[in-house]
């Protein structure tokens, strides 16, 4: 297993080179292409991800600790089968279109300008996390818990209230319809 500290990796194109396995702590990625990549058994320890894309990239036992992801393409990432112990990131102005956060915990997660859309976040636990302007379309909350979670400057979620955990959760006014979607209720004005 090879060891990376500290080390900038720039305008890489790991889908025609090989990329290491191994545990990069403290490196950083910028217009990086490692879409479809197998990041298996990868550990990367305070790494900062930039203009990247990572569409598709095999990320099973994969960790991430204290990594942010920014103007990142992040489609399709399975990150329910990523190494659950110390998974912390962050999020700006990424696209996470068709992700899966199946059962994992983002307590304190930011997401932050970024699309979500259809991404699934069944089960998860995100306690006090902030979408702060994201785009929700076709997100899935089921059975998740948002208890202080910040969604007021996100836009077109769809929440149902009777099947999360939302105490203290923060919505705008504009944002209530899609706490009512499950009630099939007409609201005018």
């Amino acid at each position: 297993m090879y060891y990376h500290e500290q080390q900038i990796f720039r305008q890489r194109d790991f889908r025609t080179e090989p990329f290491l396995t191994g545990e990069y702590t403290s490196c950083r990625f910028e217009n990086c292409q490692l879409g479809e990549v197998d990041l298996s058994g990868c550990k990367f320890f305070d790494c900062e991800f930039v203009d990247c894309d990572l569409s598709n990239a095999v990320i099973e036992g994969t960790a991430f600790n204290e990594v942010k992801f920014r103007g990142c393409k992040l489609l399709g990432l399975r990150f329910d089968l990523c190494h659950d112990f110390g998974l912390a990131m962050s999020m700006e102005d990424c696209c996470l279109t068709h992700a899966v956060f199946y059962k994992k915990s983002l307590r304190e997660m930011v997401f932050r300008k970024s699309l979500l859309r259809e991404v699934d976040f069944s089960e998860c636990d995100l306690t006090a996390a902030l979408f702060d302007a994201c785009d929700l379309t076709g997100a899935i909350f089921s059975f998740t818990t948002l208890e202080k979670a910040g969604f007021s400057s996100s836009w077109n979620y769809s929440i149902h209230p009777e099947k999360n955990r939302m105490k203290q959760a923060v919505f705008s006014l504009s944002g209530l319809p899609g706490l009512l979607d499950a009630y099939e209720l007409v609201i005018e004005g």
